[in-house]
């Protein structure tokens, strides 16, 4: 026999409580925004606690000492275990106890053969709590003792000379208060800088024409003939930098003007640009959906840009183009009746088209440029500095400082006015920082809990791919829901704690794709409880049937082409 007794410690979940309360955690979260309409924030605040306190967590830091005792030997006894048996077993213990520890005197205020504890053993030159016994093995136990956690880490070796026969192994129970600090922390340390830093420059391009500059010069490149895919591509483009509200508001307007001078279908330009914002704004950053689950993950973001360019690409031509041409001939529509139509002002004075290009590729190239240089050979200083200047707070800063001066000069701004122009970039990245931030909480929760390790437990004794898993759970909660956003941050919480708690580490490529694949899944099925449903609805002038047929099958489409995309390539990454 490996074990003839596990005991649960005092306050020590069962799976039972831990499978309970992951599950509940999930099912609130929806309730709460879905019926109860309660903000995300709020809810993955609330809905952290409610989980850790379910899955037995304290409300502060406990520190205790994860000790295994070695050279013990279990009395020979039958798996049935009478009461004589038992108590033949835990005098045992006992006396390996005093055998370990040098006492003064016999163990304290417990019965002999009680194995409930606590246990206060007097030393040499201390007294320490035995607060549980956690396993009792054949030949070891795990206890866990009541010492100063820190003088554990200044001191390791003093407390191993004192139990010589016993090997550390862990120590600490957190708190919910202190996940939650450490929770946030976490995570709006690296978000909220490269959001804040990327919101800014979507800002300047914006207000300095910089995307219609770019919606135009590719639409001369590729004439009318081929103005889906131009579109298309517009759209991948522009909503890198932009949020894709704002990409839309900036670019129908053209939309507009094809469809009356061709005379074709509005959708027949319109779901390619729909095609090229989703894609990017779900699947590659710096726009804040991507960043946020790259960093719950603690993925690398120059993969998260490589396997997101990789599946959006051919997910953009078949949901945009492709399927454009097709659906405009099953849902024809024009112009919208509300829509006081005016050609776009073509004296309007716009950056330069390379400029354009070389600020929203600058952060790209620099971020993809780090991550491939840890795989060459390009010794030091040279591979450091290229480092630095791809690492995503650099690259951020720097794509944003020029774009500062660069189109601020263009247009004419004083620094005042460029101050101004960033500071309200930040209004709406505000709240999504903040929802991030929650579900970093979240997150946190479920590894500090156990809930992660129970969840990753059972993964590792699945089949089941984690990309696979990743895009369901996403999907899932995205369906329940509407808010992409929202099912990006808790399929990346919640993958986060399996990935952990099942004590994987995935190589760097692997952890990209599981991020690409929360995107793709977080993208599928947009319906009336999506913001984004409504937006479409209103530009195009649809009846909600109609949106049904084209915006959320483009939608659709683009999460389970990239998801196959992604899925297929890690078949092959160990």
């Amino acid at each position: 026999m490996n074990s003839l007794l596990t005991l649960a410690a005092a306050g020590s979940p069962s799976s039972m409580q831990l499978i309970i309360a992951s599950v509940l955690g999930v099912a609130l979260i929806l309730y709460l925004i879905i019926v109860i309409k309660l903000h995300a924030f709020v809810t993955l605040l609330l809905v952290s606690f409610l989980v850790g306190l379910g899955a037995g967590m304290p409300i502060t830091s406990k520190t205790t000492i994860k000790v295994v005792l070695k050279g013990y030997t279990a009395p020979d006894v039958s798996s049935a275990q009478t009461a004589d048996e038992i108590k033949a077993r835990n005098e045992s213990i006992e006396e390996h106890f005093k055998a370990v520890f040098d006492f003064k005197k016999p163990a304290g205020d417990h019965k002999k053969g009680d194995l409930r504890g606590p246990f206060h053993i007097d030393t040499a030159d201390k007294t320490i709590l035995v607060e549980h016994i956690l396993e009792v093995n054949e030949d070891h136990l795990v206890v866990d003792l009541d010492l100063d956690a820190e003088k554990v880490v200044e001191s390791k070796i003093e407390y191993s000379a004192l139990t010589s026969s016993s090997t550390l192994v862990g120590f600490t129970k957190k708190g919910i208060i202190d996940t939650v600090k450490g929770g946030m922390g976490g995570i709006l340390g690296f978000v909220a800088i490269v959001v804040g830093l990327g919101a800014m420059f979507g800002k300047m391009l914006e207000i300095s024409g910089g995307a219609e500059r770019l919606a135009k010069n590719i639409l001369e490149k590729f004439g009318d003939d081929k103005a889906p895919w131009a579109l298309g591509l517009t759209g991948f483009l522009i909503s890198i930098p932009v949020f894709l509200d704002v990409g839309l508001i900036i670019i129908i307007p053209i939309v507009y003007s094809l469809a009356h001078r061709t005379g074709k279908p509005l959708l027949y330009y319109g779901i390619p640009l729909l095609a090229g914002l989703g894609v990017t704004h779900a699947m590659i950053p710096p726009t804040p959906g991507p960043i946020a689950v790259a960093d719950l993950l603690g993925a690398d973001l120059g993969w998260v840009i490589l396997f997101g360019c990789i599946a959006g690409l051919p997910a953009m031509v078949i949901a945009g183009p492709i399927f454009g041409r097709y659906i405009s001939k099953k849902v024809t529509i024009g112009i919208p009746d509300f829509v006081d139509f005016e050609e776009p002002d073509e004296g309007k004075p716009l950056p330069s088209f390379g400029l354009v290009m070389f600020l929203i590729l600058t952060p790209l190239v620099l971020i993809l440029a780090s991550t491939i240089i840890g795989y060459t050979s390009i010794p030091a200083p040279y591979s450091t500095v290229v480092k630095f200047l791809g690492d995503p707070f650099v690259a951020m800063l720097i794509a944003t400082i020029l774009s500062f001066y660069t189109l601020g000069k263009f247009c004419g701004y004083s620094r005042e006015e460029v101050q101004d122009i960033a500071t309200k970039a930040l209004e709406p990245a505000g709240i999504i920082i903040l929802v991030t931030g929650a579900g970093g909480v979240f997150k946190q929760v479920l590894i500090d809990s156990g809930v992660g390790q129970m969840l990753g437990q059972m993964m590792k004794g699945s089949t089941m791919s984690p990309v696979l898993l990743a895009f369901i759970i996403a999907m899932l909660v995205r369906v329940a829901q509407g808010s992409a956003t929202v099912a990006m941050v808790t399929g990346g919480g919640i993958m986060a704690g399996i990935i952990s708690g099942a004590g994987m580490t995935p190589s760097g490529p692997l952890l990209g794709l599981i991020a690409i694949a929360i995107a793709c899944g977080s993208t599928v099925f947009s319906h009336v409880n999506d913001s984004g449903f409504w937006l479409v609805n209103r530009f195009f002038g649809m009846t909600v049937k109609e949106t049904l047929k084209t915006w959320t099958m483009v939608e659709t489409i683009i999460g389970f082409v990239g998801f196959g995309v992604v899925y297929t390539i890690s078949l092959f990454i160990n």
